[in-house]
């Protein structure tokens, strides 16, 4: 009755290797399931650059634009001063021309009369001097000096 021949529990043998196999198949697994998350992360990472480069173009294109939209308007600026200068500067141009030109005649009916008050009657000529008379006008400061030389005939 006692026969070891036959056993009739587990075999131990084969429990310890199925222990094992389980043991290597959940390795595996556990390798695997992390060799996929290393995958994963690698493909979001790679989706989260190609957004961020999405809209790291788009602001730069948005910048481009704005950049483009304030040099107009710097320009057109720059263009509306420079014409009101140089229309300012027309008028002074102008202006100094006038004024210019009015003190000129002014000048000149200022020497206009004050030739016509020391012009004398041909009549009354008897300072002859070598065939020609000399008359020397005098006029204020400031204003041009006018010699005047009259010759007889």
């Amino acid at each position: 009755m006692g026969n070891n021949c036959c056993k009739s529990g587990p075999d131990e043998d084969a429990l310890e290797k199925e222990r094992l196999r389980k043991r290597l198949l959940a390795k595996r697994h556990r390798q695997r399931v992390q060799a996929a998350g290393q995958i994963q992360a690698w493909w979001r990472g790679i989706l989260v650059r190609r957004i961020l480069l999405v809209a790291a173009l788009r602001a730069w294109m948005i910048q481009c634009w704005w950049r483009m939209v304030t040099q107009r308007r710097i320009r057109k600026q720059q263009q509306a001063l420079l014409r009101v200068y140089v229309i300012q500067e027309h008028a002074a141009v102008k202006l100094q021309s006038w004024v210019r030109m009015w003190q000129c005649r002014r000048y000149y009916w200022q020497i206009c009369n004050v030739l016509c008050l020391c012009q004398v009657p041909e009549s009354s000529l008897t300072f002859h001097t070598d065939d020609f008379l000399q008359v020397q006008c005098r006029v204020p400061p400031k204003h041009p000096e006018f010699h005047i030389e009259i010759l007889s005939v």
